[in-house]
């Protein structure tokens, strides 16, 4: 059987990155931001990314250079020097996983965001994805994970059968995804859907119109959204989406 989103998931807005302002010393992916959506009641959603110790970091990027005191790529260094590497715009090094859930401890919504591994959305994944399953084995509180990338959330089907697990969809505009044009129309229309056993997408905020959207939904899947960056828009949204992934203002809570 398919495992169902938490409730929760629909309902207190999700944090992009969690609640980052760095004008407030909390960048994207850190402790401070993460303590700061605990505190404002908001889910969160984080991404991981490989070490070169293959454990998993939360961290956006696939390179160092625009959130963190250093350069290169993520995966070129430990788990240990990461965590020593300060992020711009705190005073903090880079979390691993296991910290971070330690850290939410089950008091808000966890929406885990697996980077693609591969380089082109295909099958050489593996190592981030067994990181992950490994880390939230035993975690109590509402969780999921979810990629661009079908191949990595059909190895966590395999790996965390009853973790919820969805895809990350898109427009897939050839001209803003470093993918081939084939590779980008096919993921348009979300295929692997129930191949994976995903029970929902977060889609994104300017193609929510699209039928295929609305033709899951239809078929029972939940769909949120990324990333509102405004009131306005999340109005909008929220006419599609049961729940919004947001930043760069505080979203209000529902009721």
């Amino acid at each position: 059987m398919t495992p169902r989103l938490d409730p929760a998931f629909l309902g207190a807005p999700v944090a992009h990155r969690a609640l980052h302002d760095v004008a407030d010393g909390r960048p994207e992916n850190s402790r401070a931001a993460i303590r700061a959506a605990i505190a404002a009641g908001y889910g969160i959603e984080i991404d991981v990314q490989l070490t070169a110790d293959n454990n998993a970091v939360v961290f956006h990027d696939y390179a160092l250079d625009r959130l963190a005191n250093g350069a290169g790529p993520v995966r070129s260094v430990s788990a240990v020097g990461l965590s020593q590497m300060p992020l711009l715009g705190g005073d903090e090094g880079i979390p691993d996983l296991p910290e971070i859930l330690k850290l939410v401890a089950g008091r808000v919504p966890l929406l885990i965001e697996i980077k693609d591994q591969d380089g082109a959305m295909g099958p050489n994944i593996g190592p981030l994805e067994a990181a992950t399953a490994a880390a939230l084995e035993g975690y109590i509180g509402p969780a999921a994970v979810m990629s661009f990338n079908p191949h990595a959330i059909a190895h966590m089907a395999e790996l965390c059968p009853d973790i919820p697990r969805g895809l990350v969809t898109s427009s897939y505009d050839p001209a803003v995804w470093p993918l081939p044009k084939e590779t980008c129309a096919r993921l348009r229309d979300v295929p692997d859907f129930d191949r994976v056993g995903a029970s929902f997408i977060s889609h994104e905020v300017a193609d929510l119109a699209r039928p295929r959207v609305a033709a899951l939904k239809a078929a029972g899947a939940n769909v949120l959204c990324w990333t509102v960056k405004s009131p306005e828009a999340e109005v909008v949204a929220r006419r599609i989406a049961e729940n919004v992934t947001f930043e760069g203002y505080l979203a209000a809570h529902p009721g």
